[in-house]
C-alpha cells in the first residue's frame, strides 16, 4: 500500500525560482532544521531575502524550544534571513508582524485564520502553525532568521497533538504546497520591506492593523511566565512595544514573553 506521505507531491522549484531578485529560495529535500541551515548561511554572508526551503525536517524547534516532526512534503517550511535596518527596539514586532502578514495571506485564500499573541496562526481554537524567529550575530552585523511551519496536508491521525489542525482538514482539500509558499513569502517580503522604510507610523500602523486580527485580545487568558510565574486576566491590547496587556486583579501587565493559553472565565 502507498502512505499518505508517499501519495504527496514534490515542490516545483520553477515558480519558487522566479521569486528572484527580492527572494533566492533554496529547496532541501530533508534538514534537521530550516532555521539552523538559514542561521548557518546568514553567518557565512547570506543577503537579505535567502529563503532555506524543506521537504521535510527531523530536528524542527518552535517557541520555548518546543520540538515536532511531520511527514515528509506534508507541511510548508521555510526559514528566511531578514536584516533589518530599523532601531533593535524595533525588533520586537518582527515577529508580530510576520504573524499577521501570513494570517492575512492565508485569509485572501479562502482560511478562516487568526492570530494568537504573539504569533500562533489558529483555525478556531487549533493551531495551524507556528512560527519562531532567532537573532543571529553575523559579520555583517546582526540577522534576523524566519522560521515557519505551515500544517498543510496532515491528517488526522498525523496531527502531532489533538489542539491542532491542517488547511487540508479545515478545507476539505489538499493545498498545492508551491503556490502556497509563492503567496506567503511574497506576503511576508512585502509587509516587511513596508515596515522597514515606513519608520513610525508604519509600527502604529501595524500596531491597530495586528490588534484587529489579534484573537488573543478580549479573551480572558493565562500567561505562564518564563519564571514558572502565572498571569492570568483578560488581554486587552497591545502596547507600542508589542507586548500583550492583561488586566486582572492588580491592574494592567504587558507582557514580553510567555505562553498565553485562552481560557474561559470559568477556568481562571
Amino acid at each position: 500500500m502507498t502512505s499518505p506521505s508517499m501519495r504527496r507531491s514534490s515542490l516545483e522549484p520553477a515558480p519558487l525560482a522566479a521569486l528572484a531578485p527580492d527572494l533566492v529560495v533554496e529547496v532541501l529535500d530533508t534538514t534537521t532544521s530550516t532555521n539552523a541551515v538559514a542561521a548557518a548561511r546568514a553567518r557565512d554572508g547570506a543577503p537579505e531575502g535567502l529563503v532555506v526551503v524543506a521537504e521535510h525536517q527531523t530536528a524542527a524547534r518552535g517557541r520555548l524550544d518546543r520540538t515536532w516532526e511531520s511527514p515528509p512534503r506534508s507541511s510548508a517550511v521555510f526559514s528566511m534571513v531578514l536584516r533589518p535596518t530599523v532601531p533593535l527596539a524595533s525588533w520586537p514586532w518582527l515577529p508580530l508582524l510576520t504573524g499577521h502578514a501570513l494570517g492575512k495571506a492565508l485569509r485572501t485564500e479562502g482560511y478562516d485564520v487568526g492570530v494568537k499573541w504573539p504569533n500562533d496562526l489558529l483555525i478556531g481554537d487549533k493551531k495551524i502553525a507556528g512560527i519562531l524567529i532567532e537573532r543571529v550575530e553575523t559579520p555583517d552585523g546582526p540577522a534576523a532568521v524566519v522560521g515557519v511551519g505551515i500544517n498543510a496536508s496532515l491528517t488526522e491521525a498525523e496531527l502531532p497533538v489533538p489542539t491542532a489542525t491542517s488547511l487540508a482538514i479545515e478545507s476539505g482539500v489538499e493545498p498545492d504546497r508551491t503556490a502556497l509558499l509563492v503567496t506567503l513569502l511574497r506576503s511576508l517580503r512585502e509587509a516587511y520591506d513596508a515596515w522597514q522604510v515606513g519608520g513610525e507610523e508604519a509600527t502604529t500602523r501595524l500596531r491597530a492593523s495586528y490588534a484587529a486580527a489579534c484573537v488573543t485580545i478580549g479573551r480572558d487568558v493565562r500567561v505562564e511566565l518564563p519564571g514558572g510565574a502565572a498571569l492570568t486576566g483578560r488581554a486587552t491590547g497591545v502596547d507600542p512595544g508589542g507586548r500583550l496587556i492583561v488586566t486582572g486583579p492588580d491592574g494592567e501587565t504587558a507582557v514580553g514573553a510567555g505562553d498565553v493559553v485562552h481560557v474561559r472565565a470559568t477556568d481562571r
